[in-house]
């Protein structure tokens, strides 16, 4: 047995994310789109998306013997996406929305401001900004009490984000997240059907 003491060394990054599929055409079309990304590399049977100085984010693989996802199975809840600023996360909801991809929900958690979606196999995709301009700054306020009170977070609507950011309202207020007392996890709303047509499906 290793001593207690000893600290594995931690990896520089996290690299990608790999997804199982039966639906591989509509799976890589909407990966496209939603990460304004390409293929590095792509077959029949699989597909290495990247959409910055990485050779592969998400690789997507039509794995024989895959089933459909079960959304209540044990495993991976989301992947989480990063933008620098409030007005390039709602940027990306503008663009996507024109293409007929829409979030679930939109939720400012405190640290960050979150926008969540779904691919057509049914991931759940995180879209977020941080809300603090440091992680030491966000940690402190998770150890506060109104993070202890809702570690849930606040619900928005991206359209009413965009009015106040258009009217000349800062970014830092904006993300501030309002008090509104006790909440817990059994107040997340309930996920959709994924979607599986919109006029990303005929990006290649």
């Amino acid at each position: 047995m290793a001593p207690a003491s000893i600290k594995v060394k931690s990896p520089n990054t996290l690299a990608h994310v790999v997804l199982r599929t039966t639906n591989l055409n509509s799976m890589v079309s909407f990966y496209k789109v939603f990460l304004g990304g390409h293929s590095a590399y792509e077959n029949d049977n699989s597909a290495f998306i990247t959409y910055d100085e990485e050779h592969h984010r998400i690789a997507i693989a039509a794995v024989p013997g895959t089933g459909p996802k079960q959304r209540t199975s044990s495993g991976l809840e989301h992947i989480a996406f990063g933008y620098n600023t409030l007005r390039d996360l709602l940027d990306s909801y503008k663009q996507r929305k024109e293409y007929g991809i829409i979030p679930m929900w939109g939720v400012n958690h405190g640290p960050t401001v979150s926008m969540y979606y779904q691919d057509p196999d049914g991931n759940v995709l995180e879209v977020q900004v941080d809300c603090f301009p440091t992680s030491d700054a966000a940690n402190a306020w998770m150890q506060g009490e109104e993070f202890a009170e809702n570690p849930l977070g606040v619900e928005f609507e991206p359209e009413d984000l965009i009015k106040r950011l258009d009217s000349g309202e800062s970014e830092k207020s904006i993300m501030k997240r309002p008090r509104i007392g006790p909440r817990d996890l059994d107040s997340i709303p309930e996920i959709p059907a994924p979607l599986t047509t919109g006029p990303w499906i005929d990006v290649v």
